[in-house]
């Protein structure tokens, strides 16, 4: 019976020595091979559990889907959005029929009295632009039969005449104003307000 209880104790107190030995060589090993690529097997990481996925039902996810996919095709089938153009558009307030200027009815005479008038101004016009044109082409033809001239007796002017200028271009010129500008005339700076609406137009890439 001792020599069981003996017997017994040695293998334990053996096998204890045995695992001690094994973790000092383990321990001595792992320190040896420490790393920062191996810090993982060193520090011990405090990971969250994993949840647990919540189940989704397929009929529900495809009709969403079915869902989303309708609607983009809706959205790539609508037209564009046009921008209005506000100058051309009336405002409400100007279309109230109360407002409408009455036609005034003239009499005969009077509108017999613009009729020559309008007659008279036309004739006018068209004695001034025949003047215009008739005065353009004489000029012409006095310059071409300069240039023929003088070619004959200067070759060398001739040809310093007919190169192009390049001065002349580009051409400005001021039209004639109603009024004569005012000399050192100071504008005011003045205020407004900016209503300008800013539309965006929303692509769809296909």
């Amino acid at each position: 019976m001792a020599a069981a209880v003996l017997g017994a104790t040695s293998r334990a107190l053996r096998s204890r020595c045995w695992l001690l030995r094994t973790w000092q060589t383990q321990s001595r090993d792992t320190h040896q091979r420490a790393s920062l690529f191996s810090f993982w097997e060193l520090i011990p990481m405090r990971a969250e559990p994993l949840r647990k996925k919540k189940k989704v039902d397929p009929k529900k996810d495809q009709a969403a889907r079915d869902r989303l996919k309708k609607r983009i095709r809706r959205l790539e089938k609508a037209s564009q959005e046009l921008i209005p153009i506000e100058d051309f558009i009336t405002p409400v307030r100007f279309l109230d029929k109360v407002r409408q200027r009455p036609q005034v009815e003239l009499s005969f005479e009077e509108s017999e009295r613009r009729a020559l008038l309008l007659k008279k101004w036309s004739l006018y016009k068209q004695q001034e632009h025949e003047m215009e044109r008739n005065a353009i082409r004489s000029m012409l033809e006095a310059q071409q039969e300069a240039l023929q001239e003088l070619q004959l007796t200067s070759p060398e002017l001739h040809a310093e005449a007919i190169k192009r200028d390049p001065s002349l271009f580009p051409f400005e010129r001021e039209g004639p104003n109603y009024t004569p500008p005012v000399s050192n005339y100071q504008p005011p700076e003045g205020r407004y307000h900016d209503i300008t609406k800013v539309y965006t137009q929303v692509e769809f890439k296909r």
